[in-house]
């Protein structure tokens, strides 16, 4: 199971904690807003009245036994500064940063944040989903039942082509590009044989994405 802690709580950062819980994941959500973190406490797995910025408290809830760190403070350029230099510099592996606009961005990014996302240009559920997935590169959802994923080719496919894995009748879903050796290979021929380094973009529903993940 991979954990997460996630230091804000306000529209996005609740949301992408909840998201996060909801697809198995271990949560510590965190805010100084007492009422945001009752509001919360319930879906997720644990939930704390905590400064971010305070590098002693965060090593005391043990931070940095955590895979990653979503800062999701709000237009708070400096406290997102602070939580995010103090997640790195107690080990965090990997710190994901909500930035307001692009000056904010190239900021956490100097800092050494693996991730900088603008919450009106990424959605919380997609930011969630993919970050749960090891093994998923992206998620794009259409509508609360189906979506679109991109994940490496399973090691069980290199060699064998569309035709031999039967993989619409098989898993339920549809293969609607490949990237290859840097070229993308829009609705491949049944005969398309998978190698190493194949990307692929599948379109199918929760049930049938989350089976091909597992691959």
């Amino acid at each position: 199971m991979k954990s997460y802690v996630v230091v804000g709580l306000g529209r996005f950062g609740s949301e992408v904690a909840r998201q996060l819980y909801a697809n198995g994941c271990e949560v510590l959500a965190m805010d100084l807003q007492s009422d945001l973190v009752q509001a919360i406490a319930n879906d997720v797995t644990h939930a704390v009245v905590s400064d971010g910025q305070d590098k002693e408290v965060l090593k005391a809830l043990g931070v940095r036994e955590f895979d990653c760190a979503v800062i999701a403070i709000g237009d708070d350029l400096s406290a997102s500064v602070l939580a995010t230099m103090n997640m790195k510099e107690l080990g965090v592996p990997y710190v994901v940063c909500k930035a307001h606009d692009d000056l904010h961005r190239r900021v956490l990014e100097k800092l050494g944040a693996n991730r900088v996302v603008i919450p009106e240009k990424e959605n919380a559920a997609r930011l969630a989903k993919s970050l749960s997935s090891p093994n998923v590169l992206d998620y794009i959802e259409l509508s609360e039942d189906y979506g679109i994923v991109e994940i490496p080719a399973p090691k069980s496919w290199f060699g064998k082509s569309l035709k031999e894995l039967n993989v619409r009748a098989r898993l339920g879903v549809n293969i609607i590009a490949i990237r290859a050796g840097g070229k993308i290979n829009v609705s491949p021929g049944a005969d398309f044989a998978f190698h190493e380094g194949d990307i692929l973009v599948v379109l199918g529903d929760s049930l049938a994405l989350e089976s091909v993940q597992k691959l």
